[in-house]
């Protein structure tokens, strides 16, 4: 009965320590980051398409999320980071990293421009989606996996 307890202790330490290990990868840092612009611009499309009322506050979170985490997440691609971890990250962004990188700041800039004038209202935010839909829809072109 000692035995099995410590077996099971013993691989529940291993199984926490890898779940540790694995949460400072590069490919699950920039995983998690995608995570925070998709539910922003979840958030900010069910304002626009009208399932959620206008709410300045949520706008300006989610805004504010997609602008942070598109500047950092450039930072994630180091060389040896090209798979593992279920990455969708494409080779193309290690052979045209300037580009992955200006289209990154893009999307970020694009955010902050929107922050600025603040949309007021649901077609305001729909506006917004456009624009920062057509900044997402680039990048994954041609630096996502086609799964």
């Amino acid at each position: 009965m000692k035995f099995k307890m410590l077996t099971a202790g013993v691989m529940a330490l291993c199984l926490g320590a890898g779940a540790v290990f694995a949460a400072g990868e590069p490919q699950v840092v920039r995983q998690e980051l995608m995570k925070k612009i998709g539910g922003s611009m979840g958030a900010l499309g069910a304002i626009a398409k009208g399932q959620k009322p206008y709410d300045a506050a949520a706008v300006k979170t989610a805004l504010s999320t997609i602008a942070e985490s598109a500047a950092d997440f450039p930072n994630h691609f180091p060389a040896g980071s090209e798979t593992g971890m279920d990455s969708e990250a494409a080779p193309a962004i290690w052979q045209n990293m300037d580009d992955f990188k200006a289209k990154a700041m893009k999307l970020s800039s694009d955010a902050k421009t929107v922050l600025a004038s603040m949309p007021a209202d649901q077609a305001g935010v729909g506006q917004a989606m456009q624009t920062l839909g057509a900044e997402c829809g680039t990048c994954h072109q041609s630096y996502r996996l086609k799964r």
